[in-house]
């Protein structure tokens, strides 16, 4: 039985340029950028400043315990001293409902909210942050509800009977409506208005931020804290911020009709079966556990997280066995990154580029690295990569063509640095910050080097292509289980060329009790 569901990519992109009018007439008269914003806190020219990152975080209470408020507690030592919180997807699980935003976002960064003295009291779509949080989506917030789930979660008690298991679905009746509550809570949700006036003096009053490319939207830490889009850019300290929405250019790429390709069309078909075969056995072991006791109620938190994995896991393979040369990409963004970045390096004031979004291109956690999704994604970033540097030709003269990529969607922390591609994304640094409240994973058995495989005249081969330099994730079984959930401060220093130094903070669940700590810094 599925229990998500996943719009095509051609509604998503459809829904939210509905939700942000886009290219309305009076934002093309006006000559507004939707893609653009400007942090108007009063520090933005600083070269040296601070920020913060998270990601897969929304899950709200784990029996026994709430890594997702834990990591928040840790985070606000560094409150005064960061300019904003980068969020790498996922905000909200198991699927991005707006029932869940209280519980799952609000009540646990509540000190980083305008009222957040009195959270309930906050409703998720008129939230404003006294320290910026920027997020881009993640699969779980455009995820809904299969029909069936919806039904039966809504009375938890026949739903366990049903299925002979003490696991509570962090679901209800529907999910995110495409993405609707994510639009909702983050982005200036133009399509609320209900004329043209009332649209019109809005954009006059938010709207006011000049740049080189036409007005744009005024983010305003404690007053106005709206998004433009789902992905948009924006400059601080000299620093150029690219935030993209990867869920709409991670289809998989069509399988081969060769004998080989067939091949593996009949391995994907009989893994979706076994999958299957682990979700019925999980929740048969489920229903022996007892979830007042607190070591079998841990195991619970991790069957459910397991289960959860397989979801996505069905969806993956779904995806490639539907994946056809008709699969929608969403090039209109993908351009949009590449005409930006070039735009970047022919900007004389910009030093450093930093681009985030969801799914990990590079990624040694054990069950991302095969899936169809990363390596449409890579292939697709890769293209972008290498249209850029073939733009800029030698303006970089010899620094990264982008100084840092930051991922979530695996649940860990993870450093990479990547080698000898045979593309732009040669000798770059990648950071998955992905462990900062869900359930945490574990490193693949293969370890940290990751190899691909090339065909040239030559043949067929395989080599090196990135290694894994730092990896947090769940470790040990039964009793010595450590689940380390993380955050990231990176601190940006002055000069031409910047420095990034990442400084790693660890929250660790260890035999019923939190330990935290911080980890070795470390420059890029």
């Amino acid at each position: 039985m599925p229990f998500l569901s996943e719009p095509p990519i051609s509604v998503k992109i459809r829904k939210m340029k509905e939700r942000v009018r886009w290219e309305d007439p009076l934002i093309t008269q006006r000559g507004i950028d939707q893609t653009r914003m400007v942090i108007d806190d009063g520090f933005a020219e600083n070269p040296e400043f601070s920020f913060l990152v998270i990601g897969d975080s929304g899950s709200g209470y784990h029996r026994g315990y709430n890594p997702q408020r834990k990591i928040a507690e840790l985070m606000l030592a560094h409150k005064e001293n960061s300019s904003f919180v980068l969020h790498t997807g996922d905000v909200i699980y198991l699927v991005g409902s707006s029932e869940y935003y209280p519980k799952n976002f609000i009540k646990p960064y509540r000190e980083f909210l305008l009222g957040g003295e009195e959270p309930k009291r906050i409703a998720y779509d008129r939230m404003t942050f006294t320290l910026p949080i920027l997020p881009v989506p993640g699969n779980h917030d455009y995820y809904d509800v299969s029909l069936i789930l919806g039904l039966l979660a809504q009375t938890a008690l026949p739903f366990r009977r049903l299925l002979k298991s003490q696991i509570d679905f962090d679901v209800m009746l529907h999910g995110s409506f495409q993405g609707k509550a994510y639009a909702q809570a983050f982005l200036d949700y133009l399509k609320a208005f209900q004329n043209q006036a009332e649209l019109g003096r809005h954009l006059d009053r938010y709207y006011t931020a000049k740049t080189d490319t036409g007005r744009c939207l005024s983010y305003q830490p404690g007053r106005f804290t709206r998004l433009p889009n789902r992905y948009y850019t924006f400059r601080y300290g000299g620093i150029d911020f690219f935030a993209v929405d990867s869920n709409t250019f991670n289809a998989p790429l069509p399988l081969p009709t060769t004998r080989k390709g067939k091949a593996y069309r009949r391995e994907l078909e009989k893994r979706l079966l076994q999958l299957e075969q682990e979700k019925e056995q999980i929740l048969d072991t489920s229903g022996n556990l007892d979830p007042n006791l607190p070591e079998e109620a841990e195991y619970i938190n991790d069957l459910q997280a397991k289960l959860e994995q397989i979801d996505e896991m069905e969806l993956d393979i779904n995806k490639q066995l539907a994946s056809n040369e008709t699969t929608v990409t969403d090039f209109e963004q993908l351009d949009w990154l590449k005409q930006k970045l070039i735009a970047s390096w022919h900007t004389k004031e910009v030093r450093g580029r930093i681009i985030y979004f969801h799914h990990p291109p590079y990624v040694t956690e054990a069950t991302k690295w095969y899936q169809g999704q990363t390596l449409a994604v890579r292939r697709r970033l890769r293209q972008v990569l290498d249209e850029v540097s073939s733009a800029v030709g030698s303006l970089p003269e010899g620094r990264p063509l982008v100084d840092l990529i930051l991922n979530g969607h695996a649940h860990c922390l993870e450093y990479i640095r990547t080698g000898d591609t045979g593309h732009a994304d040669s000798h770059l640094n990648w950071i998955v910050c992905g462990g900062s409240g869900y359930s945490l994973r574990r490193q693949r058995i293969e370890g940290p080097e990751l190899t691909e495989t090339f065909e040239d005249a030559a043949g067929i081969s395989s080599r090196k292509i990135a290694e894994s330099l730092l990896f947090v994730g769940r470790e040990g079984q039964g009793k010595n289980k450590r689940r380390p959930y993380s955050f990231l401060r990176i601190d940006v220093k002055e000069g031409r060329s910047p420095k990034f130094i990442v400084r790693p903070f660890i929250a660790e669940w260890f035999q019923h009790e939190w330990n935290s700590s911080a980890m070795e810094p470390f420059v890029i």
